[in-house]
């Protein structure tokens, strides 16, 4: 089976825009700033997200030590499947430009 997303760079890192209001995600990035032009270029309202590759966001953020299980509900798959991490690097835009948030490189 061939993969079809081809990482480029070490961390195993893409970026990941949902727009406002949206359920899914509009588009997927392996290069920064690719998805910031294409995100100006189309003047879009939503939110940059770096994600890892191959691990949960889960599992990461306990990796990372940005979350520790305190309870026997945090291991639920329902905690699990609606996990997110603040301490994930993004940034905010507007029709388009930053309004905050930093992601690094």
């Amino acid at each position: 089976m061939n993969n079809i997303l081809k990482i480029n760079n070490k961390e195993n890192i893409i970026y990941i825009f949902c727009g406002n209001n949206s359920i899914f995600p509009s588009a997927v990035f392996t290069i920064q700033k690719e998805a910031i032009h294409w995100i100006k270029e189309n003047k879009l309202s939503g939110t940059l997200n770096k994600f890892p590759v191959d691990i949960s966001v889960f599992d990461w953020a306990i990796k990372k030590e940005f979350f520790k299980v305190k309870n026997e509900y945090q291991k639920t798959p329902e905690f699990i499947q609606n996990f997110t991490c603040a301490s994930m690097e993004h940034i905010h835009f507007e029709n388009g430009k930053q309004k905050g948030g930093n992601i690094t490189d």
